[in-house]
């Protein structure tokens, strides 16, 4: 079937893209693979450039307006995109039941899912994925959306003139860029951090073991709303000092103000690491690989490094992924990589 969908949209390889639609900007990558593993050929951002407390049909218009942009910079040519959807609408989840039979474990999981997902299963897209098991088991996992959360990424797509071929969950995403960059130790798991305006993903994996994905809504946004309320200076101004070069002078300024704007944050990490250490067969954490849109404000990378309990690294994965020579946005990809992971991982899944 895989062959046959690729041959209906006349895919080719390199041909699809990911297609990152957060909440303050759209970030794209297009990768292309040899026998060498990936190298991209196109990447580009694009501020959505919302205004506080607008109406979302008003974020959506804009929303749209920079997929236009976004392809266009890129100089995308193809039009089939990997998308991708998070938060409190997306739910991932570890099951395991008794032996039973398999034209009965797709009934199982919708139980399942009823009684473990934080919003209703019947309005809702549902799937899972099961994981080999020696024992007298079945278990796996399973990944459920809202209807309302795709729909609206998809419908922002098609308003650019952009066919979804395929929903991913950012979380997901990421392990899964992170595996092609670093590869997967035998004894250790791997912890990857995102931080974006509005949602912070947290994604923990060992080998042969399920992934533990969990959408956490402290970031940027809320970060940055913190230290305005401290100083009594605007959110757009506290993010010139952390963002800009030219504001090192006033960074001080903010510099003990980010670490108890940041304490939700780090207590969240600090907790769910500590729950996954509990867990039966937990493999050890050593290292938690940190990107995205705020992992670039000034002393946030070395606030983490100091108050979690694994070593913090920023990490950009066009370290590892190659970069086609003079290809569109290939400064971005090398100076802004780490805010373009989640793309990249949509970019690696196929169809």
């Amino acid at each position: 079937m895989g062959l046959e969908w690729k041959k209906l949209l006349g895919l080719e390889a390199g041909s699809i893209f990911g297609l990152d639609l957060g909440s303050s900007s759209v970030k794209l990558v297009q990768l292309e693979r040899n026998e060498n593993g990936y190298t991209a050929v196109a990447g580009g951002r694009i501020d959505i450039m919302a205004e506080e407390n607008e109406e979302e049909i008003v974020r959506d218009i804009k929303a749209v307006r920079s997929i236009t942009d976004c392809c266009r910079i890129a100089e995308v040519q193809s039009k089939y995109a990997v998308c991708g959807v998070c938060g409190p609408e997306v739910a991932v989840r570890y099951f395991k039941f008794p032996l039973i039979p398999a034209e009965e474990i797709s009934s199982a999981v919708s139980l399942e899912a009823e009684q473990v997902c934080p919003f209703g299963i019947n309005d809702s897209i549902l799937d899972y994925q099961l994981v080999p098991d020696s024992s007298d088991s079945v278990r796996g996992m399973l990944v459920a959306a809202t209807n309302k959360s795709i729909k609206r990424k998809e419908k922002m797509a098609r308003d650019a003139s952009v066919q979804p071929v395929l929903m991913d969950v950012d979380g997901l995403a990421l392990l899964n860029c992170l595996y092609e960059c670093i590869g997967c130790p035998d004894r250790r798991a791997l912890a990857v951090l995102n931080v974006g305006h509005t949602y912070s993903t947290l994604v923990i994996a060992g080998r042969q073991t399920v992934p533990f994905v969990r959408d956490i809504s402290h970031a940027g946004e809320k970060i940055v709303s913190i230290l305005s309320q401290q100083t009594n200076l605007s959110s757009k101004k506290i993010s010139e000092i952390l963002f800009s070069d030219e504001e090192e002078q006033d960074a001080s300024l903010l510099e003990a103000g980010l670490e108890d704007a940041c304490k939700v944050l780090i207590d969240d990490v600090t907790g769910t690491l500590r729950y996954y250490g509990a867990q039966k067969k937990s493999m050890q954490i050593d290292t938690l690989y940190v990107c995205g849109g705020f992992v670039k404000a000034k002393g946030f990378v070395q606030i983490l490094n100091s108050s979690l309990p694994v070593d913090v690294v920023l990490w950009n994965p066009f370290d590892k992924i190659a970069l086609k020579k003079d290809c569109p946005g290939e400064n971005l990809l090398r100076t802004e990589g780490p805010s373009l992971a989640v793309a990249a991982g949509l970019a690696m899944r196929s169809i």
